[in-house]
Parts: structure tokens; sequence; C-alpha cells
């Protein structure tokens, strides 16, 4: 419950942490003058003002700086210099403005970033996959935008586990290229004690002081609530939703096989689903509803065991529902707004033999049926008349057109 203005710490303190308080005013730059700082944690108050540009300055050791949840605005310092030892930047939920700063480039032990739910305006930030560090980036919920061309140089964030540009301004093809260079995530027996968690060392005289520092990361799929808090197992997720992403979906996402969570939802993604996502057996949620995808749900996925999430609803999906497994789990919501979906758990059952018609089917058969029986009506009138004349036909030709007519009523009579 501490209020008033953010008070400045011994010079001797290492780790200065007063999150969750109520602390009001701006962000003093004497904070950046403690010579031994580390870690520092001012989340959750309500601290206004611009951040200081001295924080990315290579002449501290500041290895955490989260100031997430707070009034900050203006633009991110673009200070930050060869040399700093920064790991973790959380600057989410605050109001903060403009590009992103080109100089992030220049912090090589950066491990995660997260910039969600601020007002950044700028392109994919493909210069950040030189990181070699970086395994977290959140930039959801911002007016990031345009197409993610190609990448022109090479580009392997090979640590990355933990990618969310959802709710933002993205089009055009989804970035084939950059998924085939997350090698982290096709790697099922990952290791996060050496990747997820940071775990800075401080000595201070004769005792050495540890702290663990982990990035919460949420993520709602309609109506479920995924959060991640603290990071201490195998975790992969890419969340891409709510952007304008239009084509096919890279059959390339097929070989990411520690993939925990996928989002693809709310965009204009269409074509089938891949049939090569039945090798993401540590898949846990998929989303890939609100799109305009077609043909059938692959069977491959019935495979996977872990799948405790799954909505394709308001699609273009048509046939039979895989069933076994986990797929006997999922409620008929997950399938909703796909009018050619048939089978558990939806009412609509599947056709059980190749006989079956559909309504459509059967509504063409009974025109055909009209046709043919008024036009055998009109001809047997006419061939009539001629019988009539031609008295020594009558007989044979009679018996033809009853016979006849007879039996299309017999047919009509039985298809009915």
């Amino acid at each position: 419950m501490l209020n008033g203005s953010l008070p400045i710490p011994p010079p001797s303190t290492l780790l200065f942490d007063i999150s969750d308080n109520n602390l009001t005013g701006e962000f003093s730059p004497s904070i950046c003058d403690l010579p031994f700082l580390q870690i520092l944690h001012l989340s959750n108050n309500r601290l206004s003002g611009v951040i200081p540009e001295c924080l990315g300055n290579s002449g501290n050791r500041l290895s955490v700086l989260n100031l997430r949840n707070n009034s900050f605005t203006g633009s991110i310092p673009d200070t930050f210099t060869d040399g700093t030892l920064l790991r973790v930047i959380d600057l989410s939920d605050n109001h903060l403005q403009g590009q992103l700063p080109r100089s992030l480039a220049n912090c090589g032990m950066l491990e995660k970033l997260v910039l969600s739910n601020n007002q950044l305006d700028d392109i994919f930030p493909s210069w950040l996959g030189n990181l070699p560090e970086l395994r977290v980036l959140v930039l959801k919920s911002n007016k990031f935008h345009g197409v993610i061309e190609d990448p022109q140089t090479i580009f392997q964030p090979t640590k990355l586990r933990i990618i969310d540009m959802s709710n933002n301004k993205f089009v055009g093809k989804l970035p084939s290229k950059y998924i085939q260079s997350w090698n982290a995530m096709k790697d099922i027996s990952f290791n996060l004690s050496a990747y997820l968690q940071t775990n800075p060392a401080f000595n201070a005289q004769e005792y050495l002081l540890e702290t663990n520092y982990d990035v919460i990361v949420t993520m709602r799929n309609d109506g479920f609530l995924i959060r991640y808090v603290v990071l201490h197992e195998d975790v992969a997720v890419i969340d891409l939703s709510n952007n304008k992403f239009d084509g096919e979906i890279p059959q390339v996402i097929g070989g990411l096989k520690g993939l925990n969570g996928l989002n693809l939802s709310n965009n204009i993604l269409s074509g089938g689903i891949p049939s090569s996502f039945g090798n993401l057996t540590e898949l846990e949620f998929l989303d890939l509803s609100h799109n305009k995808l077609s043909g059938e749900i692959p069977k491959q996925l019935t495979i996977l065991k872990f799948l405790q999430v799954f909505d394709v609803s308001h699609n273009l999906l048509t046939g039979p529902i895989p069933q076994g497994n986990q797929f006997d789990k999922f409620e008929s919501s997950s399938y909703e707004g796909n009018l050619g979906l048939c089978g558990h758990p939806l009412l609509l059952e599947c056709g059980n033999s190749e006989g079956s018609k559909s309504e459509s089917e059967l509504e063409f058969d009974w025109k055909v049926v009209g046709i043919g029986y008024g036009c055998g009506l009109a001809i047997g009138l006419f061939i009539g008349q001629i019988v009539i004349s031609k008295k020594h036909m009558c007989s044979a030709m009679s018996f033809r057109i009853y016979n006849n007519s007879r039996r299309r009523k017999g047919w009509m009579r039985l298809r009915k």
C-alpha cells in the first residue's frame, strides 16, 4: 500500500523491487546512478512520464528492467549501447508510442522482450533476429503493421520459444521463412533451465544472492485464458491471431514438434488445415477459428494426445469430424459456423452409404421425375392421336403407353 513518489534506494542496492504498490509521479533518472543495481522491478504502480534514457547505458549493470503496468508515455529510449547487460525488458501495459528503437539490436544478452498493450507503431522488427539469446518476443496489442517480407539476411533466433504478435495490423502471407528458422521450437526434449529461466547471480562480498525472474504471457482463446506465469517447463507458443494474414497455412509449422500452443484465429487464411499438424505431438491448444479454411479436418490430428483446446469454428470446412482420443471431448462450439461439417458432436449425421443423397440432390431428382412424367404424358397423348387414325396399330401402341405410364407412377410412389 505504499504511495507517493518513487524512493531512491541506497547506492549499495543490488535488487530494487517495489512493485504492486500505489506509487505515482515520474521516474527519477537518479536510479541510473546506482552503481550495483542489477534488477529494477517497478511493475503495477501508477508511475508516469517518460522512461529515462540512461537505463540503456552500458555503464550500469542492469540486467532486468520491469516497468510493466504503469502509465509511462513517450517513446522507448534509443540509447541502448554495446556491452549492455540487459537480459529482460518488460515495458508492457503502458502508453508508449513510436517505433522500436533500433539500438535494441545492441542488447546481445537480451532474452525476453515484452512490449504488449502499448501504442507502438512500426513494421516487423526483423533485425531482432540477430540477438543470439532471444527466447521470448511479445509484441501483441500494438500498431505493428505491413507485410512481413522474407529476411534479407540470415535470421536465426535459434532460442526463440515464445512469439506473440497478436492484435496488430500485419497483412500478407504468414512468414514461413521466419517460422522455419525458429529451431528451438523443433526440439521436444528442450531444457528450459538453460533457455527460459533468467537466473542472474550477484556477488556481494561474502555471500551469493540469486533471484529468478519469469515473464507473464497470457493468451485468450474464446473463453479460455491460458496464462503462463512461471515458465519452469518446456513452453513453446506462437500467437499470430487478430491480424489480416491471408493465403494458406505454411506446411513448415508442422516441423515445430516442440510447439505447445498455436493461435492463428481471426485472420483471412484459406486453403486446408495442413496434415503435417499431426506431427505437433506436444500441442496443447490449437485455434484456427474465424478464417476461410476449407476442406476436411485432417484425421492425423487425432493422435495429438495432449490437445486440450481445439477451435476451428467459423470457417468453410466440410466432411466428417475425426473421431477418437481427444476429439471425443471437444464440444460443438469448436466446429460451429462450418455448414459442411458432420458427425459427433454436431447434430448433423454423416451419410452411411454411397446411395445417400443430400436434400438438394433429392430435390433435383424430383424435378427430373416431374419433367420426365410430363414429357411422357404429352408424348402419349400425341401418339394416341396417331393410333386413333391408324386403327391397325391401336392395340400395340395403347399397351405400350399404358405400361410406360404405370411404370412411371409406380417409381414415383416408391421414391415418395
